[in-house]
């Protein structure tokens, strides 16, 4: 409960950022997959383990709460086994899953770009096996990964580039982006996940050339102009419009939920102004769900 609209934002950033209990599970977890992925894959192994590199909203630090998987990007030496994986990357994924199957973890399973390791309190593992080999998949000097795709071919992409793109357009934003980031994301899951996670951070920092601190003003920017920003570009190059697979139907439906958004923080902003401080709260409880705190 709060008081005021910006204690209540303050609040609210507290409650759905990952407590410091869960960043040591994530850092833990990560070191002990490494550890099991060494002990099969060492130096002298015919595909050495290079680099481990937790990935996704984690990596980037926008993960919010609850806390969905943990995304971990493995980069193997394909030198000596490029041969057995270029026509059909899935036996990538089906060697990584075998090599973890004596390990202590309820269950170990594969889907189409990575090896998810079940832990019994749903906090999973996503294992990304990745090779450096673009020259020759795709014939380019570029720097980056292929991973497995679901159809057994492969496909382009760096996560590197993507934790340096957001940090620096954090540090130029003032780091206020990160936090507006994680914002928005609970209001992206308060109106049935539309966005992609991905895709939501791409489309929050186009948003924006400057960032205030102030949270109540820069979510009604966002909503107000989000709109014009779903065409952006992976900053990697290699996804290309991160809204290319969207239908119009869903286009439809994100600007729907954004125009609904725009009207609720709209009042919430003049109520704020005009001093009726449970209204305001009552209106950004609409637009972030039953967590923002109420008034009192």
């Amino acid at each position: 409960m709060a008081t005021t609209v910006a204690k209540a934002f303050d609040e609210f950033k507290a409650v759905i950022a990952p407590t410091a209990s869960q960043a040591l599970t994530i850092s833990t977890r990560r070191e002990r997959v490494r550890g099991f992925l060494l002990a099969k894959y060492p130096p002298a192994s015919a595909m050495p383990l290079l680099e481990t590199k937790v990935i996704g909203s984690a990596g980037r630090k926008t993960l919010i709460r609850p806390l969905a998987d943990i995304d971990l990007f493995c980069v193997f030496d394909d030198t000596q086994v490029w041969s057995s994986y270029r026509q059909n990357s899935q036996q990538l994924l089906y060697r990584v899953r075998e090599a973890l199957t004596d390990y202590n973890i309820q269950t170990v399973g594969s889907r189409g770009q990575a090896v998810r390791l079940f832990y019994k309190d749903g906090f999973n593992v996503d294992i990304t096996p990745a090779f450096r080999v673009f020259d020759r998949i795709f014939r380019t000097q570029q720097h980056g990964y292929c991973i497995p795709k679901g159809d057994g071919g492969w496909q382009q992409t760096d996560p590197y580039q993507h934790d340096d793109f957001m940090a620096k357009r954090n540090e130029h934003l003032g780091s206020h982006l990160k936090p507006l980031v994680r914002l928005l994301k609970r209001w992206n899951r308060t109106h049935s996940s539309r966005l992609r996670s991905f895709h939501l951070e791409m489309v929050v920092q186009a948003t924006f050339k400057t960032l205030s601190s102030n949270s109540r003003t820069a979510s009604l920017v966002f909503f107000e102009h989000a709109g014009s920003h779903l065409h952006v570009h992976d900053p990697s190059g290699y996804s290309g419009d991160l809204a290319g697979g969207l239908t119009r139907t869903q286009i439809d439906a994100i600007n729907t939920s954004l125009a609904g958004s725009v009207d609720h923080a709209r009042r919430a902003v003049q109520a704020e102004t005009d001093g009726d401080i449970p209204e305001a709260l009552r209106q950004w409880r609409i637009v972030f769900g039953d967590e923002f705190p109420g008034y009192g």
